[in-house]
């Protein structure tokens, strides 16, 4: 039986993206050795992008699509067109072109040699500028110091599985709060990585702020970490330590010079511990409000409709 090759592509805001998208992939899926189906998942976008892919769907029956009832994010949309998958293997990638489609190819023959899991590793991303290159590469730092699981750095949201681990992403992977990416590092299974370069996005802007990337990078330290939790145990022992430094301080104090003063020294004091108490507080509140999202266990995507799917899909 010839083996099917699934391709899940989140859409936000992409309608200017999207047929040059559809064209250039379309190319290299139609020379593979596989069969293929292209899931298009539709996160909310505000703009065209949903006609768009609705006239993709009319053209091709190998083009399918998932449309939200609202933004749901990106990845709750991975997971949405690896639910709607039914090929041998997946792949997840971004509709603006910075994961070539080029590599399709390599990622077949990746599976073809029994490899469950392909991470794509991008060695140079020109377009992302200097400060969010440092700041990936500080994160994957800091992650695999706090974190137990050790992360390929520079793996990005481009990556293959196949339908054994797809399964195992599918069934027991299901946080409301997660990162697709490093829950695919963290599977097992027989893994290999590819590396690529990140080419120019073809239209639009990244659809991630400072703001949320620094969100993202909590929540992701937090899924893998408990280290922070300890964070108080340390602090306490760091206040004691440095209690006894300024009991011992002010006793040489009375004794040299009488009375001492140590008033700015005492605020200074009070402002830093305040400052790690609150911190340690936030930080205890982060994990709360995680646990508070699972125990609510509402649905990670809710799907308003869907195109080129089995009835039973629709």
């Amino acid at each position: 039986m010839e083996k099917k090759l699934s391709v899940v592509v989140s859409c936000y805001n992409e309608e200017l993206a999207l047929r040059q998208f559809y064209a250039e992939t379309s190319k290299v899926l139609k020379s593979l050795s596989w069969d293929y189906e292209l899931i298009f998942v539709n996160d909310g976008s505000q703009d065209g992008s949903i006609e768009i892919l609705k006239e993709l769907a009319s053209g091709d029956e190998k083009v399918k699509v998932v449309d939200f009832s609202r933004n749901f994010g990106h990845e709750a949309a991975m997971i949405a067109g690896m639910d709607y998958s039914s090929g041998d293997g997946i792949v997840c990638m971004d509709a603006d072109l910075q994961h070539p489609p080029e590599c399709l190819p390599g990622i077949i023959a990746k599976l073809d040699e029994g490899y469950d899991v392909i991470n794509m590793v991008r060695t140079k991303n020109e377009s992302a500028g200097w400060f969010k290159n440092f700041a990936g590469a500080a994160f994957y730092r800091l992650i695999n110091i706090l974190s137990d699981v050790k992360f390929e750095p520079n793996a990005s949201d481009f990556f293959a599985v196949s339908k054994k681990a797809a399964k195992v992403l599918k069934t027991n992977y299901r946080e409301k709060v997660r990162f697709l990416r490093g829950y695919v590092q963290n599977i097992g299974f027989r893994r290999t990585t590819i590396e690529y370069e990140a080419r120019n996005r073809v239209a639009g802007e990244s659809k991630y702020s400072i703001k949320k990337l620094i969100t993202f990078s909590m929540n992701t330290i937090m899924c893998f970490s408990n280290l922070p939790l300890k964070l108080g145990i340390y602090a306490g022992g760091f206040a004691g330590v440095l209690g006894i430094i300024m009991m011992i301080y002010t006793i040489w104090s009375w004794a040299e010079v009488g009375t001492p003063s140590g008033y700015a020294t005492t605020i200074v004091l009070i402002c830093f511990m305040f400052a790690i108490l609150f911190l340690i507080v936030g930080i205890i509140g982060n994990y709360i409000a995680i646990l508070f999202a699972e125990l609510k266990d509402r649905p990670i995507y809710i799907v308003g409709e869907t195109k080129n799917f089995p009835d039973e899909k629709e």
